[in-house]
């Protein structure tokens, strides 16, 4: 049996990615959909497939779009996208649709596992972290769901002007949670970002990303901290 108020294997700390890990996230082809709809314009698959033609052309190689500064600020991330899709030739109310559907969070739906995930950690004693790359606050979507008493820090690349894969926003997670790196899972999906979590010594697990918050894959997490079985979290996900 773990001791009281510590998590087993030496695993005090859950620090989670939000988009595409606790939340599911649209895909492109939804994303364009959405905003086409939006403006009440084609949406039709080869629409879709010729507006996300034209903006990954404008936006370049390296893609800016994905620049190491995007999240850094509202402002910032809103300047990236009104360029990018200037360039691309698109007209004003398609590019508003596009950057709105980009920050509205309702297309951000908490897994479903998400709650008992939390709960289970909570249970073991670990303090639970939010770490994203995200140009507004998320914390309302948290206190909607009922979820924010569960979380012992949020740092938002928006409000903090650094983001992953910067090694500072790892660290920084880390001195609001007051962990050491080697006891702080870092999880999240994209290894480009997330996955630099180890470079500051932080054990790090990378799932799929989430497009279908209905898909269970947050036991992935209880095992890897070392929940025993049984918990409601790990049966539901069988």
């Amino acid at each position: 049996m773990p001791a009281p108020n510590s998590c087993p294997d030496h695993i005090c700390a859950v620090v989670f990615d939000w988009r595409g890990t606790l939340v599911s996230e649209l895909t492109p082809q939804d994303w364009a959909r959405e905003a086409l709809r939006r403006v009440d314009h084609d949406d039709s698959d080869e629409a879709v497939n010729t507006l996300l033609h034209d903006i990954r052309t404008a936006a370049g190689e390296p893609n800016r779009l994905q620049c190491p500064q995007g999240n850094t600020s509202y402002k910032r991330h809103k300047e990236t996208f009104d360029t990018v899709f200037a360039d691309a030739g698109l007209d004003t109310c398609l590019a508003e649709a596009l950057f709105a559907v980009d920050s509205d969070p309702k297309y951000n739906m908490f897994a479903v596992d998400a709650a008992d995930t939390l709960a289970a950690l909570r249970d073991e004693g670990c303090k639970i972290g939010i770490l994203s790359n995200i140009h507004f606050d998320i914390r309302p979507e948290f206190a909607e769901a009922g979820l924010f008493a569960s979380i012992d820090a949020f740092v938002l690349s928006g409000e903090r002007g650094i983001q992953k894969p910067d090694p500072a926003i790892f660290e920084l997670m880390l001195k609001e949670l007051d962990t050491p790196a080697e006891q702080t899972l870092m999880v999240g999906d994209r290894f480009t970002r997330d996955g630099a979590a180890a470079a500051v010594g932080m054990p790090t697990l990378l799932v799929p990303a989430l497009t279908n918050h209905e898909k269970r894959q947050l036991h992935l997490v209880t095992n890897t901290v070392g929940i025993r079985q049984g918990r409601s979290v790990e049966a539901a996900s069988g």
